[in-house]
């Protein structure tokens, strides 16, 4: 009898431990922990990564990205992708998702107001007036595809503000994202490229040419739950920490405006 209690007692000892584990594993946020899957524009890939950790630690939910141009991924969105929340790089697409039925109505913000530069590796390339743009003086400018890339589409806009398209229309390579973009430059396929702050920001070598925002529309970037997402708590959760102070001080660390431009 004394040797079965001996023995009793040693289980007991073992087994609490493992039960408090367990208890502290199946804390209420921990039983409720999903994952959302979120359509993301490529130049906001840095920043929506430091996001989903932030995120996750906050909420105990995971959340899955796939990034690329805002066009495609609009597409894809159209084609049943299994995709929760559309994080765009221009405010057309969210607005179609709801016209068309494809969105949660009452969802769609402006989560990022993006901000177009000219940037190189050539440290001596660019001046802070874009000086070089009507020099013309290199063989190949990389932009993103303006069809479906909104950084695309500004960037037009800024060498015809300029007078320059005309002349450097041959001299353009086009990515099919602003990620593809910025790797045409930073690989010497391209001298000098417009791409996303965003991408640049905590890179110090090159020489960049912020653009004046009167050269361009702004870029404000929507965001918006999917009619996919309607039902998940992690997407609804991800929706909502897009605009916590958490979020919005990674997305202005990243160069990006927040709230709606004028």
């Amino acid at each position: 009898m004394f040797g079965s209690s001996v023995r009793f007692s040693r289980r007991a000892a073992l087994i609490a431990p493992l039960a408090l584990v367990l208890g502290l594993a199946l804390t209420p946020q921990a039983a409720r922990a999903g994952e959302t899957v979120v359509a993301v524009a490529a130049n906001f890939t840095a920043a929506a990564k430091d996001i989903g950790e932030a995120f996750t630690k906050e909420t105990g939910h995971t959340v899955k990205y796939s990034f690329g141009a805002t066009g495609q991924l609009y597409t894809q969105i159209t084609q049943g992708a299994p995709f929760e929340v559309f994080l765009a790089a221009d405010d057309e697409r969210p607005a179609k998702a709801e016209t068309e039925g494809l969105a949660v109505p009452d969802t769609r913000f402006t989560y990022a107001v993006g901000t177009l530069v000219l940037w190189s590796t050539d440290p001596a390339l660019i001046d802070d007036q874009g000086e070089v743009l009507k020099k013309g003086t290199f063989e190949k400018i990389a932009i993103a595809n303006p069809a479906t890339a909104p950084y695309g589409a500004a960037a037009l806009e800024t060498m015809k503000a300029m007078g320059v398209f005309e002349s450097l229309e041959p001299k353009i390579v086009q990515g099919n994202n602003i990620s593809q973009t910025q790797q045409f430059v930073a690989s010497g396929s391209a001298a000098l490229g417009f791409v996303a702050l965003s991408q640049v920001i905590d890179d110090p070598a090159g020489s960049r040419w912020v653009i004046p925002q009167e050269m361009y529309t702004p870029i404000k970037q929507d965001a918006v739950l999917l009619k996919t997402g309607e039902a998940s708590e992690a997407a609804k959760a991800y929706v909502e920490f897009l605009k916590s102070p958490a979020a919005l001080e990674i997305i202005k660390r990243y160069g990006y405006g927040v709230g709606t431009p004028s």
